[in-house]
């Protein structure tokens, strides 16, 4: 069976930006500073370190060192684990693949504001104006029913996906060339809105806020709960992203290294847009309207900060303008790789161009999309965000720790992780029990707090009506993790015609591992 040739990080950098772009995306910016708003600042910025070096940089180093053993997708490096956990793989290609359908939606609403923000200049402080920009360019309502798409939404969707292809048209080639530039711009547009936010009067109350904890906020549960969540989703672990990309390293990696590196630069530019976040609020007199909602967040409660923060017109639409640009360029390295993990699963599985299946996964996917970018989109959305995230991405987390920490060899995994590492390397008792206990445990917890959040709190439904709930939460949920099952459905009609799987072993005496 011929295979196509694999594409190759141009260097060890190019990946850690990579997976930097990934992993830094517009949770960094809208949800991470919504929830330590939510819990008294300082105390959720404490307990979200913890929890990234006692649960996030472990299973970050596990997809990556896995991936880069078996040079494959998420899929195939799980079949490589154990044939009877491939369906892990999928389930999380899968379930990034239905994220990536409405994030590129998200990705174009961002472009829309961003091209938009010239409005803000004759808004000077009409908050109303402010809060309502993005209701009159979507014509959002959060009813269900409502399938027309606004010809301004519908634009800004082909150019988020034109985007989207562009950058991954060629793999790990395109891509290294992209992130270049795309990782760099958000942090320095960062720097530029925290110079401004905190030379504001009323900046200090709320940088105090962020950095000072509330020892009160330490014995509510959701705390705890909120700050283990936020590492899983920020790190793109658990949705076939890292799998992707550390299958695209070289044999001289260090993966220990560039795992915390990636780690490190993620939660530094979460805690950056938390500085802008609180002392741009804090300038302006609102910091009790910063909410966990990031679309609230990012298309509401914002407009209204930017358009008092001076009475010069223009300069507030210029501020308006370079923020929904940080967003832009916060939003396409986690859309692209998205797609990315997506196609390198199902090229690896099937030997396919892996050219060709982008170019399908992105079409596929804008069609599927264009129902987000409806009237009723956002409420479409906000079901499927909530089961994906909410549920099947921490089904998926525990199921890979399952797999890996207790199917395999777990040390065999610690020896991937130290190879190429001369100093400091992860020690044996941390890596085991990080993946073996801790993170199954946090996840399973996850995972209890959330179903008692959704039968409980909320009556076995997120307020929408019974048949949509049904149709995009349960039927996707169960899509999602069937189609490891499907798949195999599929392989076993190709074997009749020819197909031939490739042999995925990890070698007992593997003599590139140290002993």
């Amino acid at each position: 069976m011929k295979h196509e040739k694999r594409s190759k990080w141009s260097s060890q950098a190019t990946f850690i930006l990579a997976a930097i772009g990934s992993a830094v995306g517009l949770g960094n910016a809208w949800r991470f500073p919504g929830l330590a708003a939510k819990h008294g600042g300082g105390t959720f910025l404490l307990i979200y370190l913890v929890a990234l070096f006692v649960v996030g940089i472990p299973l970050l180093m596990m997809e990556v060192s896995v991936a880069r053993k078996f040079h494959r997708g998420a899929g195939e490096s799980m079949r490589g684990i154990n044939k009877k956990t491939e369906f892990i793989g999928w389930a999380a290609t899968s379930n990034a693949f239905v994220i990536s359908t409405y994030y590129a939606v998200v990705f174009a609403w961002v472009i829309l504001m961003t091209v938009c923000s010239v409005k803000f200049a004759g808004m000077t402080g009409d908050v109303n104006a402010a809060q309502n920009l993005f209701a009159d360019l979507t014509q959002t309502t959060w009813d269900i029913k409502g399938f027309s798409i606004p010809i301004p939404v519908l634009l800004s969707v082909i150019v988020a996906w034109a985007a989207i292809y562009y950058c991954i048209r060629n793999g790990a080639s395109s891509v290294g060339k992209v992130v270049k530039y795309t990782v760099f711009l958000p942090v320095i547009l960062l720097v530029i809105m925290a110079i401004k936010g905190c030379t504001m009067s009323g900046a200090g109350e709320g940088l105090r806020m962020f950095f000072i904890p509330s020892m009160s906020a330490f014995e509510d549960p959701s705390l705890w709960i909120d700050a283990i969540g936020q590492v899983f989703y920020s790190l793109s672990i658990m949705m076939a992203i890292m799998f992707a990309y550390g299958s695209y390293l070289g044999e001289s990696a260090n993966v220990a290294k560039d795992c915390v590196i990636i780690a490190l630069s993620d939660a530094a530019v979460s805690v950056l847009s938390g500085i802008v976040m609180f002392s741009t609020m804090g300038g302006v007199g609102m910091l009790d309207s910063i909410t966990d909602s990031g679309i609230a967040t990012a298309f509401i409660v914002y407009p209204q900060a930017i358009v008092n923060l001076t009475d010069i017109g223009w300069f507030n639409a210029l501020f308006g303008a370079i923020f929904y640009l940080m967003l832009v360029t916060l939003a396409i390295d986690s859309a692209f790789s998205i797609i990315e993990g997506v196609s390198a699963s199902v090229a690896d599985k099937f030997h396919l161009n892996p050219k060709k299946v982008t170019r399908w996964a992105c079409v596929i996917s804008a069609i599927i999309s264009l129902l987000y970018a409806t009237r009723a989109g956002v409420a479409w959305l906000d079901i499927v965000d909530n089961w994906t995230n909410q549920i099947n991405l921490i089904v998926i987390g525990i199921l890979e720790c399952i797999a890996v920490g207790w199917c395999f060899q777990i040390d065999k995994v610690w020896q991937q992780i130290n190879r190429n590492t001369k100093k400091f390397k992860m020690p044996r008792i941390w890596i085991r029990l990080a993946i073996r206990y801790i993170a199954p445990a946090t996840l399973l917890i996850l995972f209890v707090w959330n179903l008692y959040v959704l039968f409980v709190q909320k009556g076995g439904h997120y307020g929408y009506a019974l048949w949509a709930e049904c149709l995009a939460g349960w039927l996707v949920s169960a899509l999602v993790f069937a189609s490891g099952f499907i798949l195999k459905l599929i392989v076993r009609y190709k074997k009749k015609h020819g197909f031939v799987e490739d042999e995925i072993v990890w070698e007992e005496n593997d003599p590139e591992v140290e002993k």
